[in-house]
């Protein structure tokens, strides 16, 4: 039997923002897709949250003990909000399963019934970690009742990464610092782990097996917040470490050709991230190009 637990980090929203609308519809469809995947597969839900947040938390699921710590207390960032670090979300799933694999998402991430089918197929295929990335589909119906519409949206592709699966026992071997969740990479955070310490990653760029509503980018910016340079001088450090431990990540990766473009093309890719909504296709080709040099 395969044994897959799938932890989110809930939070109590301000009614009518994008999250309070999107929980609901997360909870309910990862509820309907852990009844329905592979006969040999066991599917554990849980959550974890800050004991503000306890009426949102989800039926269904088993709760974890309320987080404790949050990014305000390993630094001085303005203005201040209460965002917890992953290490701390990942740290409580491997201390509560004995799962073969976990499965973290962002909250805002919904689920196909078919999602544990798939991650089933996928590691029975050999692969021990991988990404799945979202589709987007329009903000069209935003209600619970409305799933079955949402489910048949095609969405278009996106080049973020909310979804990962990987083996419990390599986390141990994990390094994530102290990221933060809410704020630009955190992903490529824990992305950069999953290839470190995979014998057989993947990302999965096009499967229609998860979906968020609309693609509103609210935290692009002028000026970088001070959780985004925390989040970067973190993943700048939790790089380094990993390189010196496991070796240089080659340049068609996403930690790759991250660093490549930021050796490239400086202070330039960092307001190119910001601002540009280059298109799918085009950051393809530029992650191809760089890669090559």
């Amino acid at each position: 039997m395969l044994k897959i637990a799938h932890i989110v980090n809930p939070v109590n929203a301000k009614e009518g923002s994008e999250l309070a609308v999107a929980q609901p519809i997360t909870f309910e469809t990862m509820r309907q897709a852990a009844v329905s995947p592979h006969p040999t597969t066991h599917v554990h839900l849980f959550a974890i949250a800050y004991p503000e947040d306890e009426p949102v938390m989800p039926a269904g699921f088993t709760h974890l003990p309320p987080l404790t710590q949050s990014v305000l207390d390993v630094g001085r960032l303005a203005p201040p909000r209460k965002l917890p670090l992953l290490r701390h979300i990942l740290d409580a799933l491997y201390a509560a399963s004995d799962a073969d694999f976990f499965v973290y998402t962002n909250v805002d991430i919904a689920l196909q019934p078919h999602f544990f089918t798939a991650v089933s197929h996928h590691i029975a295929a050999g692969h021990d970690a991988f990404v799945i990335n979202r589709r987007t589909i329009p903000k069209t119906h935003t209600r619970v009742e409305d799933i079955p519409h949402m489910l048949a949206e095609p969405g278009e592709p996106h080049r973020g990464w909310d979804c990962f699966v990987f083996r419990r026992q390599a986390y141990s071997h994990y390094q994530l610092g102290d990221v933060c969740l809410g704020a630009p990479r955190v992903g490529l955070a824990l992305l950069a782990n999953l290839i470190a310490f995979a014998g057989n990653f993947a990302e999965f760029k096009d499967e229609q097996l998860t979906f968020h509503l609309g693609d509103d980018r609210s935290w692009r910016s002028w000026r970088p917040s001070d959780y985004e340079r925390h989040n970067t001088r973190e993943l700048m450090a939790v790089l380094a470490r990993l390189e010196r431990e496991r070796g240089a990540f080659p340049r068609h990766t996403p930690p790759g050709a991250f660093l490549a473009k930021k050796r490239t093309l400086g202070p330039f890719y960092e307001l190119w991230t910001r601002l540009a909504h280059v298109p799918i296709g085009w950051s393809r080709r530029l992650n191809g190009v760089i890669g090559k040099q």
